[in-house]
């Protein structure tokens, strides 16, 4: 019989993810309990050492804070990584996919198909970036996932009014065209180095947007290899063992790789697919730490 392991479920509250990881850890013999990010401390030539008392790390969100509130919780994912800890994700993988232009870059600079793309710090680049991507282009916040805080622009009135009223804020502007799509496109989840399962998720009504937190449905789809090449692809190329990849269809039939999410939700993708997420995810850290 297995050792029982102690797994960390960095979070910011016990919601629905932690509670199926929970459930998931108990039926695998395993415990895990929610750890709040916002109150780990480190000690450096003393204690504290941070989550001495787990044997993996599952991260399940990595909360807004200052620049320096950021760096430090990365730090000490680093630290713990540095022990042997098993970090689902790594720190060097979550660092890449929690900053959509650093993303789209990495996967744009390997040869994977992503939309065009401009990211700026002012309003006025940001409006030739509106008309050199065909005066038609999706703003999403740099931070962000479930499609919240996106907005679809192809009035320029409204764009400059937009970009304006983001600049005041500090805001960088993330501003990418407008792919037309057939009205859905396909989350594949991805697990070590494998497509563990994947849905197709269809946009509601009067929607452009597919996330099903946004409105979207979800049905269960079989990838095709090519499909499935580009997810692996992404995934590998962001450095990450687990992973929601976002894969959009375009007008001609063209694949494009929308998303890298590192921190990727299952609470529509499981119901919808039978797959247990939360069990594959604990079994495969749980895997990693060593006897």
């Amino acid at each position: 019989m297995s050792k029982t392991q102690r797994i960390a479920l960095l979070s910011s509250g016990t919601g629905w993810h932690v509670a199926d990881l929970c459930r998931a850890a108990a039926a695998l013999g395993h415990v895990a309990s929610p750890v709040d990010f916002r109150r780990l401390t480190a000690g450096v030539a003393c204690a504290p050492q941070p989550l001495a008392d787990f044997d993996a790390v599952i991260v399940r969100t990595m909360p807004p804070g200052s620049l320096e509130q950021v760096v430090f919780r990365m730090d000490l994912l680093q630290s713990v990584a540095a022990r042997g800890v098993p970090v689902l994700n790594s720190p060097r993988a979550l660092e890449s996919c929690v900053d959509k232009y650093l993303t789209t870059a990495r996967l744009a600079q390997t040869g994977l198909p992503v939309p065009a793309t401009v990211v700026c710090q002012h309003a006025d680049a940001a409006l030739e970036a509106f008309t050199a991507l065909g005066g038609d282009v999706v703003v999403k916040p740099l931070f962000g996932s479930e499609g919240r805080g996106m907005v679809r622009i192809s009035d320029p009135e409204l764009a400059w009014r937009t970009f304006r009223t983001l600049e005041r804020t500090g805001a960088v502007l993330y501003l990418q065209q407008m792919i037309r799509h057939p009205g859905w496109d396909l989350r594949v989840f991805v697990l070590a180095g494998r497509i563990l399962t994947a849905m197709r998720r269809r946009s509601s009504a009067g929607n452009w947007r597919t996330n099903v937190a946004q409105g979207g449905k979800g049905e269960p789809v079989t990838v095709t290899s090519e499909q499935a090449d580009l997810a692996l692809r992404a995934a590998e190329v962001l450095g990450t063992e687990a992973a929601g990849i976002d894969l959009l269809p375009g007008p001609a039939g063209q694949w494009y790789v929308l998303e890298v999410n590192a921190v990727p939700g299952w609470r529509a993708l499981a119901p919808v697919t039978g797959v247990d997420v939360a069990l594959e995810l604990v079994r495969h850290v749980t895997r990693r730490v060593r006897r």
